[in-house]
């Protein structure tokens, strides 16, 4: 079997263990996440079954849809419900500051990620040395808040919102970022991962689900390679093409009108998908190069 399988990750489940559930269901080693998702958060979290695990790196790339709650007055070691409270304030916060403080973080911003995240520091999880008890300095890193809105009449406590953000935001930072920016605290106390990519909570399966299928309806569940990645562009050339680019050589294309310069696409050869390429431009041509062959996979 291969293709994507959207999961409801459940809370209190690591990405890692739902990836060996996932083992055990479909019968197969071959099985990779596209990105973890926090223990205590719940929601959508793709897996990638047998050859579908060559497109793990193009799924985690994508954006993310999360509806969260912010807890203002109160500040976490993990910057989430997990954490131990070590700050508090009884600070009132008018409806117009909040407004006026979540719109500041739309956009392209900088955001420092949390100690308690799994990212490495000279070969040591950040995790790992928060446990030692210590805090070192992190690098702030370029990300996307492409959507940013209040989603409930709020009592000046908690607020549930909606976001849509790129690759590498922790959405428990940006409610510690909210609070301080409001001269309080804040954390974040609940998360749900409404969506990656084109994979819909809506559309997601729960772990019982799966485990009461049968081997045909559990095909039946994964959705294709190609189809996995439809948030990419698309291009369709003649038969012409497919031996050359198959074979590695980069073929030129006319294709100027839809600004693919530097992008991933899929591509298809005679409607049949044979891949993910990357267009560049050389000589004032663009040129459309092959990153990974996945004809009948």
């Amino acid at each position: 079997m291969n293709g994507v399988i959207n999961l409801f990750k459940p809370k209190n489940m690591t990405s890692h263990d739902a990836v060996n559930i996932m083992r055990k269901i479909f019968k197969t080693k071959k099985v990779g996440h596209t990105g973890t998702l926090d223990p205590n958060a719940t929601g959508v979290l793709p897996l990638c079954i047998g050859k579908a695990t060559r497109i793990s790196e193009y799924l985690s790339d994508a954006d993310k849809e999360y509806i969260g709650e912010l807890t203002l007055n109160y500040e976490t070691d993990t910057q989430d419900s997990d954490g131990v409270i070590i700050n508090s304030s009884t600070k009132v916060v008018s409806a117009n500051e909040i407004i006026d403080s979540f719109s500041k973080f739309k956009g392209t911003i900088n955001q420092v990620p949390p100690m308690y995240s799994a990212l490495k520091v000279n070969g040591k999880k950040l995790y790992e040395i928060a446990r030692e008890g210590k805090v070192i300095d992190r690098k702030a890193r370029e990300i996307i808040i492409k959507d940013l809105r209040i989603l409930n009449n709020f009592n000046n406590k908690e607020i549930i919102f909606y976001t849509k953000c790129s690759r590498g935001t922790y959405i428990r930072t940006l409610c510690d970022d909210i609070g301080k920016d409001l001269g309080t605290y804040g954390y974040m106390s609940f998360l749900i991962r409404m969506g990656v990519a084109s994979f819909k909570i809506e559309n997601s399966y729960s772990i019982e689900e799966l485990k009461n299928m049968n081997e045909n309806e559990l095909t039946n569940t994964l959705i294709p390679i190609d189809d996995s990645i439809s948030h990419m562009d698309k291009i369709t050339l003649s038969s012409d093409f497919y031996k050359k680019l198959v074979n590695g050589v980069p073929v030129e294309i006319d294709d100027s009108s839809r600004n693919l310069e530097g992008k991933n696409i899929r591509v298809y050869c005679f409607n049949n998908f044979i891949g993910i390429g990357i267009v560049n431009k050389y000589n004032n041509k663009l040129v459309l190069r092959m990153k990974k062959v996945l004809i009948g996979e």
